[in-house]
């Protein structure tokens, strides 16, 4: 693994992310235009709390990381302990970050759905913590979840009816987008978990 950069001070300058094994300026990171994250969406990410410069509950983060991809149907290449001193590296190199986005993708594939069996990518991103305040204002979008659909339960990076939810909930007003499943039950928001309390009982 390379050697870890000394964090840097100047809130001005771009953060440093992990890709493929190195730190690097954001402003200079870059992933070949055939990704097949880029090209299908395919790919899969998990976001992890900093709290006190140390990653929330990163074992079962990996271990839903692990699930993602075996639904997904290809192999990260990528080992937990590598994953882990990764973790520990783009923390280092950006203390004042609150959140660190890991996103895996079957690397360089040829245009349209099919998959080669090259190298997947790797990236390790921070940014500032959320802030959603004591309460705010949602819409439930008219769009539903698909609970048989073959993404159920991956954290995938396929994202685009999430983006048309909140753009939908913000020309309501709205800060968050809610959705139902096929089912008409209450499911989850575009970046958000749902938990509901019934009378005493914690549910989602």
């Amino acid at each position: 693994m390379p050697s870890l950069p000394a964090a840097r001070r100047d809130t001005d300058a771009m953060p440093l992310v992990w890709v493929n094994g190195s730190l690097t300026d954001a402003s200079a990171a870059a992933i070949s235009v055939f990704d097949h994250g880029l090209v299908a969406g395919d790919g899969l990410f998990e976001t992890v709390e900093i709290h006190e410069g140390r990653p929330f509950a990163l074992t079962r983060h990996l271990r839903r990381m692990r699930r993602s991809a075996a639904t997904l149907g290809f192999d990260p290449g990528i080992s937990d302990d590598t994953l882990r001193q990764a973790t520990d590296e783009t923390i280092a190199a950006n203390p004042e970050s609150g959140l660190l986005r890991l996103t895996i993708t079957p690397g360089r594939c040829p245009l349209g759905s099919t998959r080669d069996d090259g190298p997947s990518t790797v990236i390790l991103a921070t940014a500032p913590s959320r802030d959603w305040g004591e309460s705010i204002d949602v819409s439930v979008v008219d769009w539903v979840r698909n609970e048989r659909g073959a993404l159920a339960g991956v954290k995938s990076t396929s994202y685009a009816e999430n983006v048309m939810a909140l753009a939908r909930a913000h020309e309501a007003g709205a800060s968050e987008a809610l959705f139902a499943n096929t089912l008409g039950n209450l499911c989850e928001g575009t970046g958000s978990n749902v938990f509901v309390e019934l009378d005493g009982r914690l549910v989602t």
